[in-house]
């Protein structure tokens, strides 16, 4: 791995920087949870004064964050402190207002990972959003699918 791939310890915090990468896809799971790990890499990022373009507690994350019930400053906190991963998952699962059974996070994050425009405001923004993209790619439905693409063609990838 090349040393724009590796996290820097920057602040006291190691955090990816995203003005050479993008954070994790919204797809990948933290103990259960879509968008979490997402979202601590932009915090993290932020805290190193890394973030680019990105934002931590933005709309999207504000889901996951209602979903646990968490003050994102509170978790910021946390991010501050060096934590980890998996210990930021204790933290949350120690603090969360709403405490959710297993079967309730895969309901969710399954709901979530398969979210699309409902509506036809969103959809024509989506589509808005879609074609500065890529015109060729049909198989973008979700908001997932369209973050995906975005991150990868931001820094480089031919759609």
């Amino acid at each position: 791995m090349d040393n724009t791939q590796q996290p820097e310890d920057t602040n006291g915090v190691v955090a990816p920087d995203l003005r050479l990468r993008p954070p994790r896809s919204p797809r990948v799971r933290l103990g259960g949870y879509v968008q979490l790990p997402r979202m601590l890499d932009k915090g993290r990022a932020s805290i190193a004064e890394q973030d680019g373009e990105y934002h931590y507690a933005c709309p999207l994350d504000q889901h996951f964050l209602n979903f646990a019930g968490l003050d994102p400053e509170l978790l910021r906190q946390e991010l501050v402190a060096g934590k980890g991963d998996a210990e930021i998952l204790e933290w949350i699962e120690a603090n969360a207002a709403h405490g959710r059974a297993p079967w309730e996070i895969v309901q969710w994050s399954s709901h979530f990972e398969a979210r699309a425009p409902a509506d036809y405001e969103t959809r024509e923004y989506f589509n808005g959003l879609q074609k500065e993209a890529s015109l060729l790619r049909e198989d973008i439905v979700t908001w997932f699918d369209l973050l995906d693409l975005d991150d990868y063609i931001s820094f480089g990838g031919n759609a």
